[in-house]
């Protein structure tokens, strides 16, 4: 059966070549729910199984789906202290998919998006341990000298949040929806007051818990960290204030930023808990985190009109109208209260 993205009778004799194994021929393609951008598939055969990742069907901001540079901050990082899954093969051939993509290793294990599996992590300790752990692993990313994983050039981190505040705001003139004074309000601020920016590290760029894997058998031990396609070169704040942004506390004025996250269930750390762990690990000023938790509600508001675009533009696996839209302006809101904010809580 063809698989949009994807197709099990490309995919599998192209495999067979590329990894030098005739088993792949016979293949088996599945699309792998929860991302809304870069599309993901697990691929098996009797040669094994693994993933393969490419961007959207037709992308409507293509410079946003970058395969080579996904592939290239995995090859670096394996070896290191960051859990990814090992790349396998990089291909830029766009007349075999009709765009670049990439297979990697398949990391089986818990993935904690809406809801924990039944038995796995229910326990206060289990679930302030899961939190340590994925602080820990942003930790060591932050940690990684860029030169000697080969990463020198991966991005340009002098003037990072200056650039950064361009792009999302070209990001938002490109994508607008709709006339909002929301997000128009917030984009100003954050304009009008950007803080004295650290850099050199690598970030993740979208670094939160349903965007790694957990060991089935230990909640604290992170196996493999996802979707590096926001990756680059910066300010190591901006990984944690998105972090922060996604953390649920399951109180009232609570933002559902974009689907329900587990924090939000008894026992977890709090946003200042979190905060805390980071800084007391890495030593970091964090003062400025309210401006970084604003900006990682703006970047996602345009994330969200992103993915708007895309289904209006059938360039979604899935294109059904969600109402997703209805989320940007609430998300805008919560931007404008945490820099009026400085306790996180």
């Amino acid at each position: 059966m063809s698989v949009p993205g994807a197709d099990p009778a490309v995919v599998g004799p192209y495999l067979a070549r590329a990894l030098d194994e005739p088993a792949w021929s016979d293949c088996t393609v599945q699309r792998i729910a929860g991302g809304r951008s870069n599309l993901t598939y697990a691929v098996s055969s009797p040669a094994g199984s693994v993933v393969l990742r490419r961007p959207p069907l037709r992308a409507v901001r293509p410079t946003a789906h970058d395969m080579t540079r996904e592939h290239r901050v995995l090859s670096a990082l394996t070896g290191t202290a960051v859990p990814v899954p090992r790349p396998l093969h990089l291909c830029t051939d766009v007349d075999v998919l009709g765009a670049p993509f990439y297979v990697m290793e398949r990391v089986d294990g818990v993935i904690a998006r809406g809801s924990l599996p039944p038995g796995y992590a229910e326990t206060p300790a289990d679930r302030v341990a899961m939190t340590r752990g994925l602080v820990d692993v942003l930790v060591d990313l932050h940690a990684v000298d860029p030169a000697a994983a080969g990463l020198a050039g991966f991005g340009r981190p002098d003037g990072y949040l200056a650039r950064q505040l361009r792009r999302w705001l070209g990001e938002w003139q490109a994508l607008r929806d709709a006339d909002r004074p929301s997000v128009d309000a917030l984009a100003a601020e954050l304009a009008d007051r950007p803080p004295d920016s650290p850099s050199g590290p690598v970030v993740h760029g979208d670094y939160r818990l349903d965007n790694v894997v957990l060991d089935p058998a230990d909640p604290g031990r992170v196996t493999a960290v996802l979707d590096w396609e926001m990756s680059t070169l910066g300010d190591p704040l901006a990984d944690v204030g998105l972090l922060l942004v996604y953390w649920q506390q399951g109180r009232a004025g609570d933002v559902a930023v974009v689907t329900p996250s587990v924090t939000a269930l008894p026992g977890f750390p709090t946003r200042g808990e979190v905060v805390a762990r980071y800084a007391e690990r890495t030593g970091r000023d964090v003062s400025a985190l309210p401006w970084y938790v604003a900006f990682g509600f703006f970047k996602l508001a345009v994330v969200v009109a992103g993915i708007v675009a895309r289904q209006r533009a059938g360039a979604m696996a899935d294109n059904s109208d969600d109402g997703l839209a209805r989320v940007i302006d609430p998300l805008a809101d919560s931007g404008r209260a945490a820099l009026s904010r400085p306790d996180l809580d």
